[in-house]
C-alpha cells in the first residue's frame, strides 16, 4: 500500500530491562535527530530547484500534492503491514519535489504470558526507487528466563532482548511500468539484524545456544516483493507477495544460524473505504536449529489479520490480531498489538 492506490483515492513496566534503558533510550534520540536531519535535508534540497527568476508574488508557487501515507511501516521499518512487506516505497518525493521526507512509526504487540514486543521505525526515501529504513524492536522474554531458571538453576542476566534492523530497498520496477497495465510493481531489500543480549544469555547458559545451532547474533537478510493493485473488483485490493532468505530465526529474537533458509510471505489489503484497509498477513518462520524441551520450541509461521485507518494524509492507526505458534518456550496464539505512523 502507498500512493499507488486506487484512483478514488485511497501492564508493561519497559524501564525495569536493563537492555531496553539502555538502547530505547538512546534510540529516540536516535530517531529524532535522524527524522529532523532528513527533513530538514529534504527542505534545502527543495529550496535549490526554485527559480528565482520569475515572480512568485505574481506565481505563488504551488505546494506539491500529498498521497495517503501508504503503505504502513512493518515492524522492523519498511514499508509493508504489520509483519510483511510491500514492493510501494514509503513516502516518496512528491510531483516537483527532489527527494521523498521522512516517515517515523511505534507500537506494541503482547505475545502473552509478560512476551511483549516494542517496535520503533523510521524510514526516508530519498529517491523514488530508494526506501531506507531503520527498525528498533525490544523484545521481553516474559516467563522464559523462570522456565530457564527452574530447569536448570541458572538465572540469566537479561530478561529482555533487542534486534536492530538496518533496510534498504530498490525498486526495481514501478507498477504499470512501459505502460504495461499488467505489470506489478518489483523491490528487492537487503536488511542487517543485529541482536543486542542474545550473546550474554548463552554466555549464561554455557554456550547452551551455540550447541542448538543459534551461534550468531547477526546476519543479512534479503527480500524480492512484487506487489499489483486489482481495480477491477467492487472495491480495490492489493496482493503483494515475497520471498526471503534469512539466517535470523524468529526475525533474529532467538538468534541466527550458520544457514540460509528461503522462505514465503505475503499479505492481501482490501480497501473497505478509502481510509479503512482490512488485511490479511502470512510470514513463514525458518526451523535452523535444534529445539531444547521445554525452553525453546520449533518455531510456527506467523499469520494476522490486520485493520488499518488512514486518519489523514500523516498520520495511520493500525492494529491487528495474529497465530505465531510457539515463539522460544511461549505458544504465541492470540497475539495483539497496534501501530502508527506519521509521514513528514
Amino acid at each position: 500500500m502507498n500512493t499507488q492506490t486506487h484512483t478514488t483515492k485511497t501492564q508493561f513496566p519497559l524501564s525495569e530491562h536493563p537492555v531496553f534503558r539502555r538502547s530505547y533510550r538512546s534510540l529516540l534520540g536516535t530517531l529524532a535527530v535522524a527524522a529532523s536531519l532528513a527533513f530538514a535535508g529534504t527542505h534545502l534540497l527543495a529550496g535549490t530547484a526554485i527559480d528565482t527568476s520569475k515572480d512568485v508574488s505574481k506565481n505563488p508557487p504551488v505546494a506539491p500534492e500529498k498521497g495517503p501515507p501508504l503503505p504502513l511501516h512493518e515492524i522492523e521499518g519498511n514499508g509493508g503491514i504489520l509483519t510483511t512487506l510491500s514492493a510501494y516505497i514509503v513516502n516518496p518525493p512528491r510531483n516537483g519535489e527532489p527527494v521523498g521526507r521522512p516517515a517515523i512509526g511505534s507500537g506494541f504487540v503482547s505475545l502473552g504470558n509478560g512476551w511483549a514486543l516494542v517496535p520503533a521505525t523510521v524510514t526516508w526515501s530519498p529517491w523514488e526507487r530508494i526506501e531506507l529504513g531503520y527498525g528498533f524492536n525490544w523484545l521481553s522474554l516474559g516467563n522464559l528466563p523462570t522456565d530457564i531458571r527452574n530447569a536448570t538453576g541458572i538465572s540469566i542476566g537479561n530478561t529482555s532482548v533487542a534486534v536492530h534492523n538496518f533496510n534498504a530497498r530498490f525498486q526495481l520496477l514501478k507498477e504499470n511500468e512501459f505502460d504495461q497495465k499488467w505489470l506489478p510493481a518489483l523491490t528487492f531489500g537487503v536488511h542487517y539484524k543485529y541482536n543486542v543480549g542474545i550473546s550474554e544469555i548463552n554466555n549464561d547458559l554455557g554456550g547452551a545456544l551455540d550447541q542448538a545451532g543459534l551461534s550468531g547474533n547477526n546476519g543479512v537478510d534479503f527480500t524480492l516483493y512484487a506487489s499489483k493493485l486489482i481495480t477491477f473488483l467492487p472495491r480495490p485490493v492489493l496482493i503483494n507477495v515475497g520471498g526471503r532468505a534469512t539466517r535470523a530465526q524468529e526475525l533474529g529474537f532467538l538468534g541466527f544460524s550458520n544457514q540460509y533458509s528461503f522462505l514465503f510471505e505475503g499479505n492481501v489489503a482490501v480497501f473497505l473505504t478509502d481510509w479503512l484497509i482490512l488485511a490479511g498477513e502470512y510470514r513463514q518462520q525458518p526451523n535452523s536449529y535444534t529445539p531444547i524441551p521445554g525452553l525453546i520450541g520449533k518455531s510456527g509461521d506467523w499469520w494476522t489479520v490486520d485493520l488499518a485507518w488512514v486518519v489523514n494524509k500523516h498520520f495511520t492507526v493500525a492494529g491487528g490480531y495474529g497465530y505465531f505458534g510457539t515463539v522460544a518456550n511461549n505458544v504465541a496464539n492470540g497475539v495483539w498489538g497496534f501501530t502508527l505512523k506519521y509521514e513528514f
